[in-house]
């Protein structure tokens, strides 16, 4: 049975696309968000909305690798954990669609997930999978709140 897996996939779902308990998931939030707002750093000190999606997208896709048995890196120099953003050729789009690519890429995967691999250690790290799948949902719901204020900023 594979219960425990399809219920975190679930979660890590609806946090990114809809039908979430807590309010607008991250794609209602980014949904109409002009390239000007989503690079806007409207909080002093504060990453943008476009950085905030780049970084969230990074550690889907560490994720993913490390369900393929690739280590999770101990620490990551800030270029490759905050990536900058490219303006131009509908970049703020591509980055919006990759972050959501990723992240069904990521779905499916936790979905076809074993529940009897749940407590496996994750390559790189002191924890197991179940602890990582909740991880991401709580990533993505943690920078979803920096977004939904981040949103009423004015660009």
């Amino acid at each position: 049975m594979n219960t425990e897996c399809l219920r975190i996939a679930d979660q890590l779902h609806r946090a990114f696309e809809g039908d979430a308990w807590h309010g607008p998931a991250i794609r209602e939030l980014l949904s109409g968000l002009s390239e000007e707002h989503a690079a806007n750093h409207g909080v002093a000190g504060a990453h943008s909305i476009w950085e905030i999606v780049n970084h969230i997208e990074t550690w889907e896709r560490v994720a993913l690798r490390a369900v393929t048995g690739i280590a999770m890196p101990k620490s990551m120099p800030p270029e490759r954990d905050w990536p900058p953003i490219s303006r131009g050729n509908n970049g703020w789009e591509a980055a919006a669609n990759q972050l959501f690519a990723t992240n069904g890429q990521l779905c499916h995967v936790i979905r076809n997930f074993q529940d009897t691999r749940l407590t496996e250690i994750v390559p790189g790290r002191s924890y197991d999978f179940y602890h990582l799948f909740h991880g991401m949902v709580q990533h993505g719901l943690y920078h979803a709140g920096q977004i939904v204020i981040l949103r009423k900023t004015s660009p």
